[in-house]
């Protein structure tokens, strides 16, 4: 097996015996981003000069014995993380030349450790969408099959460890952001519980939702991630007061007498029979593996949509009020006076959906409104958490399908925003919640389509969620599996990745050179 495919896991196995170094790790990975990335594209920037710098701080930490489990394993990062001195552009036209001058939490983080960044990738504007195909400058592609999206908004950092373009990769997740994309992609993706992992240094969608979580091959690389990025950072106020736990202690072959609840409303009119049926086999699989089934109702799941819609743009339309064109970002030209110079910055740089997303939750804070809109879906909220706390009484997790269907095809559903929405349809009350959920793989359709099933647990209790995944894993061969990009290079437009590697290397290039 070739260096860019293996798991962090295995390649620290192979670090700690000095038979291959960090170097060769991440030289190995820009060379599969440069046969691929040109038709996947999952990349925004390449930090290639950098990386190979923190490569050679990782192999001389192994050789001084000062090794953690992802020193020297290549990391992708969603491009809504500040990065100090590397362009964070959230995949929009009015941050495309934004340089921040500090560095996210997160990325500080496995920074200490000398993991290193290999680039930035594409999601959906300002994370919102379920496509990537809301990105300002292109649509990042399924490495499955190209002509399908790879879900969002994290659809890049996803088609990257999918693709074998990154070994981990961070996302973030509102409604659904990384477990989506995940079950679109084929691997693993854990939004973890709100305020487990800190907030500081990513840019804002909508504060009471947004959660950092990883993406990965297998359930044993999403427990390493998680003993990065989880615990307390007084840099968040939102982050809790929690020391986290060794995460790989989790990883138990093992379901026996865990209550596993399967809520009667997901599985809902309209799911693709292939993805209810996967998901049917999967629960069977716990069942013999000894886990006690349980189907329990959560009435109010079918206001979850309806909530989120209100509660995020809400938000989104109080944090995106801060791109006005005065401190930073794209300001429009040629404008009289300032209330022009506002209204034309916003509206050439933010794109459709981010406009429609502000529109709606403007509305729903208007003066008259805000009673019967927002206050009223504050309330449903509540109920929603309720459901869950009462399932939780006598259930040790939940499980779903992680999305309706398999990954839909670029451009199908695009023009119609409501269809797009219904994408998230099962991860978005997770997010309501508060509560930590997971997808991991565990079928492939006939047209060789990933499926996800979708695990759900108590606050704080990431660990039965590894556990459950874990048996899950260990007892399918879905893992295993990989898309096939075979001579996928050059095959649409947007040019070699090597190329967009030299132009964004220091993450300070022009508009013109975003592939």
């Amino acid at each position: 097996m070739n260096l860019h495919e293996m798991t962090a896991h295995r390649l620290h196995e192979l670090l700690k015996a000095r038979e291959i170094s960090s170097t060769e790790i991440v030289e190995a990975v820009f060379n599969r981003i440069e046969a691929v990335d040109g038709t996947v594209k999952a990349y925004m920037t390449l930090t290639r000069e950098q990386a190979m710098a923190i490569a050679r701080e990782a192999d001389a930490a192994f050789k001084n014995g000062q090794a953690a489990p992802l020193t020297g394993i290549p990391l992708a990062l969603k491009d809504n993380m500040c990065t100090s001195g590397i362009k964070t552009t959230c995949s929009s036209k009015i941050l495309e030349n934004f340089v921040p001058p500090y560095n996210a939490t997160v990325v500080e983080r496995f920074r200490a450790i000398h993991t290193p960044l290999v680039g930035k990738t594409n999601l959906d504007e300002f994370a919102m969408g379920s496509s990537t195909e809301n990105s300002a400058f292109f649509t990042t592609r399924n490495p499955w099959d190209t002509t399908r999206v790879p879900g969002g908004s994290s659809g890049g950092s996803a088609a990257a460890v999918a693709a074998d373009e990154a070994v981990i990769a961070l996302g973030s997740d509102t409604g659904g952001s990384i477990r989506q994309p995940a079950a679109f992609c084929g691997v693993v993706g854990m939004k973890p519980t709100y305020g487990y992992v800190s907030r500081y240094g990513l840019i804002a969608f909508a504060s009471s939702l947004d959660q950092i979580g990883p993406f990965t091959r297998d359930v044993t690389d999403t427990a390493l991630v998680m003993n990065v990025i989880a615990g307390h950072d007084p840099l968040d106020s939102t982050s809790v007061r929690r020391e986290a736990p060794d995460f790989t202690k989790s990883l138990v072959n093992d379901v026996k007498g865990l209550r596993i609840g399967v809520p009667r409303e997901y599985f809902v009119e309209g799911i693709q029979p292939e993805v209810k049926e996967a998901v049917a086999k999967t629960i069977d699989l716990l069942a013999r593996l000894g886990a006690e089934i349980q189907e329990i109702s959560m009435p109010h799941t079918e206001y979850a949509l309806a909530t989120y819609y209100l509660i995020a743009p809400a938000e989104a339309s109080s944090n995106l009020a801060r791109y006005d064109g005065v401190r930073y970002g794209y300001r429009a030209k040629e404008a009289p006076d300032v209330i022009t110079m506002f209204k034309k910055t916003r509206s050439e740089g933010f794109g459709a959906e981010v406009k429609r997303r502000i529109m709606l939750g403007t509305y729903a804070l208007s003066s008259g409104y805000y009673d019967a809109y927002y206050l009223k879906a504050q309330k449903v909220r509540t109920l929603i958490k309720q459901d869950f706390d009462r399932a939780f009484e006598t259930c040790d997790a939940l499980v779903s399908p992680t999305t309706p269907t398999v990954p839909f095809k670029i451009g199908e559903k695009s023009g119609d925003p409501l269809a797009m929405y219904l994408s998230d349809l099962f991860t978005i009350p997770a997010n309501l919640a508060a509560t930590p959920a997971l997808s991991v793989p565990c079928a492939l359709s006939k047209e060789g389509l990933p499926i996800g099933i979708q695990v759900m647990g108590k606050a704080f209790d990431e660990g039965t969620l590894l556990r459950i995944a874990y048996t899950i894993e260990q007892n399918t061969d879905v893992h295993n599996q990989k898309p096939n990009l075979a001579g996928a290079a050059g095959r649409d437009a947007g040019g070699p990745a090597k190329d967009a590697g030299r132009a964004h290397d220091t993450g300070r290039a022009s508009g013109k050179d975003v592939r």
